[in-house]
């Protein structure tokens, strides 16, 4: 088999698409190009011309559809994404695309999601080993454990799971409806996974008693409040943006927090002159030429599992069909169900 990203697979995609650096491949991308001059050189853009053309082409033949989520790279994001949007937003475009082939741009839970809501369609991942540190950090027996521990309370299951995860729970939340859901449920007392940064945020704005898992993001743990203290030392203007799987005390110290599109959309309506984004650095990349006014400054950290999906690795599996996403029926049935309950809130 060959592994995704290889110089094997590269020297075969040689082979069969023209791959070669040319001004005509860079006029053909000219319109994907004029997103992202801002953040990427022509000379990069240069070589990943010859990709984008080849996918945007191939796809109409396979008749797929690339969903990209926010952290994407900005080639992939406005190169070559048909949808783009927070993990909400794709679980809800997965069950109304009409294409007979879904290609997912992110992590491997995310696939999952698309193929248990579409399980008519092919789901392919890019690269399977495009994990998630809070995915990996909950199993079905810990959901058990909980519901031992804490008898009669419903189980909110954030969508960074496994499906085996997600048919343990009774219903799923993203970082843009989590309050919403856990207002929803029919208990003072609401046990939350996996992301305990995110339940600790949530129980902020809500009256209910939330129990929660102690997972957490392996980007956004990262950030400290105290740096963020510094920056505003040196940038007193900026305006702080937190992602709410950040710990406590950094979305304290932020000026805003919401999930991706929640923060993308805060900085296209008020287009601070200075935002420091506390997110995966592709954030700020993907909408930069949309608000040149806006100076989008340091930190941010790279998610190691977003950054696998390549623009070669989407040609590769348009063009061979690796590596589809497969979901037992028994098992989809009951995470469909939760994922659902999530969507019919909106």
């Amino acid at each position: 088999m060959i592994i995704p990203g290889s110089p094997e697979m590269k020297s075969q995609l040689e082979v069969v698409f023209d791959l070669e650096i040319s001004a005509a491949m860079f006029k053909e991308t000219a319109q994907q190009y004029s997103c992202v001059d801002r953040v990427i050189p022509e000379a990069e853009w240069m070589k990943r011309a010859p990709y984008v053309h080849a996918i945007n082409k191939l796809k109409k033949e396979k008749d797929a559809v690339i969903l990209a989520h926010n952290y994407m790279t900005p080639d992939i994001y406005h190169g070559v994404a048909d949808i783009v949007g927070d993990s909400l937003q794709l679980a809800i475009e997965a069950t109304r695309v009409k294409e007979s082939v879904i290609i997912q741009g992110g992590v491997h839970f995310m696939a999952e999601t698309s193929k248990i809501l579409s399980p008519e369609k092919t789901v392919i991942i890019p690269d399977s080993r495009a994990g998630c540190s809070l995915a990996e950090s909950i199993t079905a027996k810990d959901i058990a454990g909980m519901r031992e521990k804490y008898p009669g309370a419903p189980v909110v299951s954030y969508v960074n799971t496994t499906a085996e995860v997600k048919a343990a729970s009774d219903i799923c939340c993203t970082s843009s409806n989590a309050v919403d859901v856990i207002n929803a449920m029919d208990s003072e007392l609401v046990i939350m996974t996996p992301d305990g940064h995110l339940a600790q945020n949530v129980a902020k704005q809500t009256s209910k008693k939330i129990v929660y898992w102690e997972g957490a993001c392996e980007v956004h743990i990262e950030f400290k409040a105290d740096e963020l203290r510094e920056y505003r030392k040196y940038e007193p203007d900026a305006v702080i943006i937190a992602h709410p799987e950040c710990p406590t005390d950094v979305v304290d110290e932020s000026d805003f927090s919401g999930s991706t599109s929640g923060m993308i959309d805060f900085v296209r309506k008020n287009k601070p002159e200075k935002v420091l984004l506390i997110t995966e650095c592709s954030m700020g990349s993907n909408i930069a030429d949309e608000v040149p006014e806006v100076n989008f400054l340091g930190p941010c950290n790279l998610c190691p599992h977003m950054q696998r999906i390549t623009l070669e690795k989407i040609l590769w599996s348009l063009h061979t069909g690796n590596e589809e996403v497969v979901v037992r029926e028994e098992l989809a049935a009951k995470a469909r169900l939760a994922v659902q309950r999530m969507i019919d809130l909106k």
